[in-house]
C-alpha cells in the first residue's frame, strides 16, 4: 500500500524534533564546515609528498556505504579528462591488477570498517602507496603509521553518511596534488558557500512552500522513485540520493545513469508500477493463464527524479534522452521532478545536487515518522556474520 503524509507534518518543529533525537538534520547542516575543515586537516597531512614518486599509474578507493561514495566524489569531480583511472573498490582484499605502481586510498569513517581493513592490509603487503582516511585512533590509522602513509582523521560524532565532505574533500586535495584534477582553496570556499545556501534555504523553520528539501520529500513520499542523474557527476549525485532515502527514510528508490537507463529502466514507464497498479497475490496462488482484469493491488507509483548538470557537462544526446525520458513519463501520468545543477566549478555543481536532496531524506523519515539515525538492519546483519 502506498504511504500518505498530511502536508503539512514536516512543517512542525515538534515532529522534527520527535523524529530525529539524534539530530541527524544537524549533522547534514554541517556540510558547510565539513568543506572548510576537511580542506585544512587534508593540507596540514602533508598530501604533496604523495607525488614525490610521479603520478600513480591508477588510484583505487577502498570502502563502503557511506564512504565508499567518497571514491565515486573524487571520479566526477576530476571527470572524464582524469589522466589516470580512478576505480571504487567495494569490498574485502583488492583486485588482482593493483600493485606498487597505485595508490590506494583507504576511507572509512570508523576506521575500523571489516572490508576496507582487509583492503588496507592487502595494499601495505603489495607495497602500494597509501592515503588513509578514517577515525582517529582506529585500526586504520594504526596501519597508516605502520606503511608511513599520510591520514586525514574524520570526526567520529556523525554517520558516515553525514559526513560525505569530511571523507571527500581530502581526495580531492590529493588529486589536486596529484595534479589529477585543479581545485584551488576559492573552490573549497565557495562549494561551502553553496551548502551554506542549502541549509539555511532547507532550515526546519522555512514551512513547505520556501523549503525545497520539504517539497521534495513530499513529492517523494508514497512513490517508488527512479532517480536519474545525466552526467557521471549528477549520477554520483542520484547514487548519494538513493542510499540516503534508504538509510535515511528506509524507503526504496532505484538508481540509475543516462544514458544506460534508458536502454532498460524506461522500460518500467510501461509496466504495473507507472500508475500504482500490481498483480495482487503470491508466487504459489498466481494462474499464468486466469483472467487478471479485477486481480489488482495498490502498489507505489513511480516517479521520475532527473538530476541535471549544467548543459556543457551534458553530451547532446543525453541532454536530448533527459528531456525525451520527462515526456514519456509526463505521457504516462508519471510525475516528474528535476533538479538542475549550479556553481561554477564540479565540486560546486555537485555540491548544488547533493545539498537538497540530503535534507529531503530527512524530512521524509520525519514525515512518516521514523527515526532517520539507526540502520537497524545494518547492525542486526553485521551481528549475524561476526566471527
Amino acid at each position: 500500500m502506498t504511504t500518505a503524509i498530511p502536508s503539512s507534518r514536516p512543517d512542525d518543529l515538534t515532529d522534527v524534533d520527535r523524529a530525529d533525537p539524534a539530530g541527524m538534520l544537524l549533522a547534514v547542516a554541517s556540510a558547510p564546515a565539513q568543506v572548510r575543515e576537511a580542506a585544512t586537516l587534508a593540507t596540514e597531512a602533508g598530501l604533496e609528498r604523495l607525488a614525490a614518486g610521479g603520478r600513480p599509474r591508477a588510484v583505487v578507493v577502498a570502502g563502503m556505504g557511506g564512504s565508499g561514495i567518497a571514491g565515486d566524489v573524487l571520479a566526477a569531480v576530476a571527470g572524464p579528462g582524469c589522466p589516470v583511472p580512478i576505480f571504487t573498490h567495494r569490498g574485502y582484499g583488492l583486485p588482482g591488477w593493483v600493485g606498487a605502481a597505485d595508490l590506494v586510498i583507504s576511507v572509512s569513517c570508523s576506521g575500523s570498517t571489516e572490508e576496507t581493513v582487509s583492503a588496507t592490509e592487502e595494499a601495505i603487503r603489495r607495497g602500494c602507496q597509501l592515503l588513509a582516511v578514517g577515525g582517529a585512533g582506529s585500526t586504520l590509522a594504526e596501519q597508516a603509521a605502520q606503511a608511513g602513509a599520510p591520514f586525514v582523521p574524520v570526526r567520529g560524532d556523525r554517520q558516515p553518511r553525514a559526513s560525505l565532505w569530511a571523507l571527500s574533500i581530502p581526495l580531492i586535495v590529493a588529486g589536486d596534488r596529484l595534479g589529477l584534477l585543479a581545485v584551488p582553496a576559492e573552490v573549497f570556499e565557495a562549494t561551502a558557500r553553496r551548502l551554506e545556501l542549502a541549509a539555511t534555504s532547507c532550515r526546519p523553520a522555512n514551512e513547505t512552500f520556501i523549503n525545497p528539501a520539504k517539497t521534495l520529500a513530499l513529492d517523494v513520499a508514497g512513490s517508488l522513485p527512479m532517480v536519474w542523474g545525466s552526467s557521471m557527476l549528477a549520477g554520483t549525485a542520484a547514487y548519494r540520493m538513493v542510499c540516503q532515502l534508504a538509510e535515511n527514510a528506509k524507503h526504496a528508490a532505484v538508481f540509475g545513469q543516462l544514458p544506460e537507463a534508458t536502454h532498460n529502466q524506461v522500460i518500467a514507464f510501461d509496466g504495473p508500477y507507472a500508475d500504482g497498479r500490481a498483480v495482487a497475490g503470491t508466487a504459489a496462488e498466481l494462474n499464468f493463464f486466469r483472467d487478471r482484469a479485477e486481480d489488482v493491488g495498490e502498489h507505489p507509483r513511480l516517479r521520475l527524479v532527473l538530476l541535471r548538470d549544467v548543459p556543457a557537462a551534458e553530451h547532446p544526446q543525453v541532454a536530448r534522452r533527459a528531456a525525451v525520458s520527462r515526456e514519456l513519463a509526463e505521457d504516462r501520468g508519471i510525475p516528474v521532478t528535476e533538479l538542475v545543477a549550479d556553481g561554477d566549478s564540479a565540486l560546486e555543481r555537485l555540491a548544488s545536487l547533493v545539498g537538497v536532496p540530503d535534507f529531503a531524506t530527512v524530512y521524509l523519515a520525519v514525515a512518516l515518522g521514523i527515526d532517520p539515525t539507526p540502520v537497524a538492519s545494518i547492525e542486526e546483519l553485521k551481528n549475524r556474520i561476526r566471527w
